[in-house]
């Protein structure tokens, strides 16, 4: 009884701990992560959010770097039955990158042909909001750039690194990885694969990333569009004599 006890105390302490430290929503977050990355004095600045949470966090960091702000379309691929469990990823582009989680996919009982057929349904979905979102814009380029990954936060890392794969090849100047939350092992695991990375937390604790918000609603297509509107507009208005 007593171990009981103690077990639920701890949970309870925990999740205190956990709504004390968590953000206000994905606007505080970006805010915050902005003004750390403003720190770095990146030269030639673009900001890559991935969709759909990570665009009101990273016009935010926009704003902040005085960037400009475009998408990296990457869309995880869930084990079959429990959608929310990414055993890959994939991410567009003329050779659309999958990356598998090895272990993940090896315990969902899934094999690569289950990869394979579902990556071809996540990339016309990529397709789709691509052009919902973007109406025919082209990509900013991103050679020699100072390429600003963002999203709202990392779970297993899965479709982050299906991102940064994908832009090995961009020929960027350097590339950071910047996040309001990540588990510890998970961030450093990503370091190695960035030029630099800036996480704002780090929690011992990690259960999903929604637990570090106070606000994590849904974000919809109408909001991605408005963000994307506005951040093109505000630095379009900077970048004119």
């Amino acid at each position: 009884m007593e171990t009981l006890i103690n077990r639920k105390s701890v949970a309870r302490a925990c999740a205190i701990l956990s709504i004390m430290e968590a953000f206000m929503d994905r606007v505080e977050a970006g805010r915050l992560l902005g003004q750390r990355l403003a720190a770095l004095r990146l030269v030639d600045p673009v900001v890559l959010a991935l969709p759909r949470g990570g665009v009101p966090v990273a016009a935010e960091v926009a704003r902040a770097l005085h960037a400009p702000l475009d998408l990296l379309m990457v869309r995880k691929i869930g084990a079959p039955g429990q959608r929310e469990l990414a055993v890959a990823a994939v991410v567009d582009g003329g050779h659309p990158e999958i990356v598998v989680d090895e272990e993940s996919l090896r315990l969902s009982g899934a094999d690569r042909a289950y990869v394979d057929a579902e990556a071809a349904h996540e990339l016309k979905e990529i397709e789709r909001r691509r052009a919902l979102y973007l109406r025919g814009r082209g990509p900013v380029p991103l050679a020699g750039k100072s390429v600003v990954l963002v999203d709202d936060g990392i779970a297993t890392g899965t479709t982050v690194r299906a991102a940064l794969k994908a832009l090995q090849r961009s020929n960027a100047a350097c590339l950071v990885l910047a996040v309001p939350v990540a588990p510890a092992d998970t961030a450093a695991q990503l370091r190695a694969e960035v030029d630099d990375l800036v996480c704002l937390s780090q929690p011992e604790f990690f259960h999903a990333v929604g637990a570090h918000y106070r606000d994590f609603h849904q974000i919809e297509d109408d909001e991605v569009i408005a963000l994307l509107d506005t951040a093109r507009r505000d630095f379009a208005k900077r970048a004119s004599p």
